[in-house]
Order: C-alpha cells, then structure tokens, then sequence
C-alpha cells in the first residue's frame, strides 16, 4: 500500500518578504507546495510600485496549487510597520516558524556618484531590515520550540575577479555588495547565538544571476540567467533540518543542490528538474556546502 508523503512543512507557518514578483514570490510557492501556510508580505495587496506582480497574484498561485497563503501589507521602510510584521504574521497565520528575508530594491550607482539617501536605503534593505525581522521573530519562534530565518544573499559579496571587467569597473555595485557581505556574516552570528534554541539561521544566493522584475534593468539581454527553481528548492532546504544539522550555512542556488544531493522540483513541487549545472562564469569563490 502506497503512504503518501508528509510535506516537509506541514504545519508551519512561513513569512516571506518581498512575495509580490521574482524570488520573494518563488519561494513563497516552493515552501507552500511543501504544506506550509505561507504569509506573503509586501509594500501593497494589489498593486504595485512601479513594476510587474502583485501580493493577490502570489496568493492566486499559491492557492491554484493547493496551497495556502495569507497577504499582509507592510512598508518595511516604516518601522512602526516593519517591527509589528512578525507578530501579525503569527496573528493571522497562529504562530510562526519560518522568516525569509528577501525583500529590497537595488540600487546600484559608483561610490563617487551615489547620493547618501541611496547609500541609506541599501543599509536599510540589506542590514537593518533583515535584523529588525529577526529580533521580531526570535521570541515568536521560540515560543514554537524552534525556528528557521533564511536570509537573501548575493553572489557580489565575493570580491571582483582580476583584471576587473566592465560590471566591476563601472556597475556601481560596490554598496550592495558590501551590504550583503555583511549580511552573510550577520547570519553566521545568530546562527551560534540560537542554536541552543533549535533556530537555524542561514543564507541563499544565486550562483549566478536570476532574471527577476527587480533585477532586469541590471543584467544584459545576453546574459545567460540560471531558473529561479533551484534557488527555491535550496531555500526549502533552510528551512526544515534542525538548527543541530543545519545552521550557519551561506549556500548557493546552483552550487548547493550539487554539494547536498537535493532534488529539485517546480515551484509546486510536483515536476523534478534536471540536476544544476555550474557554468564556466560562475564565480571560482564560491564554496560547495552540503552542511
């Protein structure tokens, strides 16, 4: 007799970020193909900024799935708004286990020329948001008996490869990289602070790039663009092992599927798809976890 699968989150509750369009939203369906009930967060319900995709669309997705998922409005910039997410997010959804910080809009301007207000906000997006989540969390996933945040990384916090190309000489990266290198080692720090209390903290980058609402005015048409599946299913991986067997980790999208032996599924979990493949580009820095 065949017994069906447990979903791995069956009975978790997840808050993603940023869940209106792109990763926020890819990950937000891969956790709820998963069992999980899913709070959505971004700055509206229905419409948005100045770009494709919405937080009702996310939801539709999530529910033509299967699947479960609760919007919530909140202008993460407004820290009133920013501080009062995660207890909402428990509020409406009993609890919480999982917090994905992937929300941010990247700005990208040489040091030379970029106004401090930029300079500002990449901080926010980056550094001060992704700690003000996790010290609003924290409490609320304890009280659960354990917990697991993934953080948003990017492959720029590696340095530029010599002789430096044309991105690294004039693609104004510089802040956001560095705002996400300290966002890597951010995550390493409660990853020990709160391993005690079985709450994981890790990190997920793209290998390469995704192409992704937010981030299609940066990357060329020609450039070759890895699925966002991949990072999805990684992500997924954050969020279930114990923080004894998996915490402290600063993955990679196409490198960490590799290293960990995980099978990859579509965002509804339920096509397998072909194992990553590394591209020559992809940077010589990054280290293989299997964690």
């Amino acid at each position: 007799m065949h017994h069906p699968r447990t979903p791995k989150l069956a009975g978790k509750v997840a808050l993603v970020t940023g869940a209106s369009r792109g990763i926020g939203r890819a990950i937000a369906q891969r956790l709820a193909a998963e069992g999980a009930t899913v709070v959505v967060a971004a700055r509206s319900l229905e419409h948005s900024a100045n770009m494709s995709g919405t937080l009702a669309e996310t939801v539709a997705l999530i529910e033509q799935a299967g699947g479960r998922a609760i919007p919530l409005a909140a202008d993460l910039c407004n820290a009133a708004e920013r501080d009062a997410l995660p207890a909402r997010a428990a509020q409406v959804a009993g609890g919480l286990d999982i917090l994905v910080n992937n929300a941010g809009v990247a700005d990208y301007s040489r040091v030379e020329d970029m106004p401090l207000e930029v300079y500002e906000r990449t901080l926010d997006h980056y550094l001060r948001i992704p700690f003000a989540l996790c010290k609003a969390s924290i409490p609320l996933m304890r009280q659960r008996g354990a917990g697991w945040i993934v953080n948003l990384g990017s492959v720029t916090a590696l340095p530029p490869l010599k002789p430096y190309d044309d991105f690294a000489r004039a693609g104004g990266i510089s802040v956001y990289a560095a705002a996400k290198a300290a966002l890597a080692r951010f995550t390493q720090g409660p990853a020990a602070e709160l391993e005690a209390d079985d709450i994981a903290v890790n990190l997920v980058a793209p290998s390469t790039a995704i192409l992704t609402p937010g981030a299609a005015r940066y990357i060329p048409d020609d450039y070759p663009t890895e699925r966002v599946e991949y990072l999805a299913e990684t992500a997924l991986a954050l969020c279930h092992l114990p923080a004894s067997e998996r915490t402290g980790l600063l993955t990679h999208s196409l490198h960490f599927p590799l290293s960990a032996g995980l099978t990859v599924h579509s965002l509804d979990g339920r096509d397998i798809l072909p194992a990553p493949v590394l591209p020559p580009y992809a940077h010589p820095g990054i280290e293989a976890v299997s964690g």
